[in-house]
């Protein structure tokens, strides 16, 4: 029997929307790890650097807007939902939205391709807190695949950096 969803998750970073998200999203990766004040503000530099915009929330919105066109296109309904670990939207605020409006199960894509303990496992352990956070009726949310080694990210890859080195002198 095929499993079935009544939504789709996007699971992310997160990253700061303007100078003064910096700070706060900086505590928010580093909390409870041991990283000296002077390097947290090294990093915020380079945020500034940029106006203090990270570029992810809106390449996720843009993912966010393809899939919702895509299902669209194929028929399928699901509402589509965005969580972050580190900056809004948080992923407990996400999952309190998605059992206010009756989701049980959720399928999630994590933008992070790589199997590692940063980019799998410790947004596996976000989800659980926020699951916590969220108590009784929490939805439940599967894991898509992790995608470092499909071929519709390897082959993109592939061509997007032969062209690059073609122009490399």
């Amino acid at each position: 029997m095929p499993e079935t969803y009544d939504a789709f998750l996007l699971v992310s970073f997160g990253g700061p929307e303007g100078p003064e998200d910096v700070i706060p999203f900086l505590e928010n990766v580093l909390r409870g790890k041991n990283v000296p004040r002077e390097r947290m503000l090294e990093v915020a530099e380079h945020y500034q650097h940029f106006g203090g915009k990270s570029p992810i929330n809106d390449q996720n919105r843009a993912l966010l807007e393809a899939v919702e066109r895509e299902f669209a296109a194929t028929g399928i309904k699901l509402p589509v939902y965005w969580g972050n670990r580190n900056w809004q939207p948080l992923l407990p605020d996400t999952l309190r939205q998605m059992k206010q409006d009756g989701v049980r199960r959720a399928i999630a894509f994590f933008t992070s391709a790589f199997s590692s303990y940063s980019g799998c496992r410790q947004y596996r352990e976000n989800i659980s807190a926020a699951q916590a956070e969220v108590g009784e009726g929490a939805p439940q949310v599967d894991k898509l695949r992790v995608f470092f080694n499909h071929p519709g990210f390897i082959e993109p890859m592939i061509e997007k950096t032969a062209a690059a080195l073609a122009q490399v002198p």
